[in-house]
């Protein structure tokens, strides 16, 4: 099962690699760039348009959605309602980044109602933000993660994916990807991914790119699997700077070669949590 799931990536990573397709961030702006970037290292093309009377429009032409609640507003609210209706007419792939929904009611609250509306393809956060999603009183402090059992986040992220009919990441030092028949735990990834900001950002951007060549089940581990690698290869202790110039040139470069190489993978069914 294993070696068919890698080599499912490797073809999912060829089929979109310089396939040119058009995918619409609203993201934060602390990210834009970097979530552009991170886009255009794969041969795709990135948009970031977020004017409420624009959006609509631009979701409709585009091959793929990231719509990330971090340094959340309310035009950037509006839009994401917006593109989200657009995507749904048109069957253009959500990605939702429920960034600091374990620290904010507002965000929490607004992302349970756009659920319910326009359920995503993917849901991606955070342990805390994953967890407060499931369990509406939990509350961190700050968007950072903080230290939750992965065999309890991982019954989580299962719950929520049944419950949404969606795929659901878990983002921490072990990836949880859960869907509504299997999990995957990926343990790719260094610490000083963690030293930069805007890793989660390019990793929904890097979703958002992957699931339109491939299931979002397989292209969300995908998009684990290369940042992971591409950390892995990128690293300069204590250089971070030139860590995150490295980690885009890492990406740029990607060769399928590493991930049989370097995967460090674990799926599991459902039925066995």
């Amino acid at each position: 099962m294993v070696l068919l799931l890698i080599n499912n990536l490797i073809d999912s990573f060829n089929r979109v690699k310089n396939k040119g397709n058009l995918i619409h961030c609203i993201t934060n702006p602390i990210s834009i760039n970097i979530c552009a970037n991170t886009i255009l290292s794969t041969g795709n093309r990135p948009i970031m348009a977020e004017h409420p009377k624009e959006v609509y429009n631009i979701t409709k032409s585009s091959n793929g959605l990231l719509l990330n609640l971090g340094n959340i507003t309310d035009a950037r609210m509006k839009s994401i309602k917006i593109s989200s209706k657009a995507a749904k007419k048109e069957s253009v792939p959500i990605v939702l980044d429920v960034v600091g929904i374990s620290c904010s009611n507002l965000r929490k609250a607004y992302t349970k109602k756009l659920i319910k509306k326009y359920t995503p393809d993917v849901i991606k956060g955070n342990y805390s933000e994953i967890y407060a999603l499931y369990k509406n009183e939990y509350c961190s402090k700050g968007v950072d993660s903080e230290i939750i059992d992965k065999e309890k986040i991982t019954k989580v992220a299962i719950n929520l994916s049944n419950k949404y009919n969606c795929v659901v990441l878990a983002s921490g030092k072990t990836d949880i990807i859960a869907s509504k028949e299997n999990h995957t735990y990926i343990n790719n990834g260094v610490e000083q991914l963690s030293h930069i900001t805007g890793t989660g950002c390019i990793l929904g951007s890097l979703i958002a790119t992957f699931i339109t060549e491939a299931s979002s089940y397989a292209g969300t581990i995908l998009a684990c699997v290369v940042l992971g690698i591409a950390g892995e290869m990128a690293q300069i202790p204590d250089k971070n700077a030139s860590f995150q110039a490295k980690l885009i040139d890492e990406l740029s470069s990607f060769d399928t070669v590493e991930i049989k190489n370097k995967i460090k993978m674990e799926e599991k069914s459902n039925e066995e949590v």
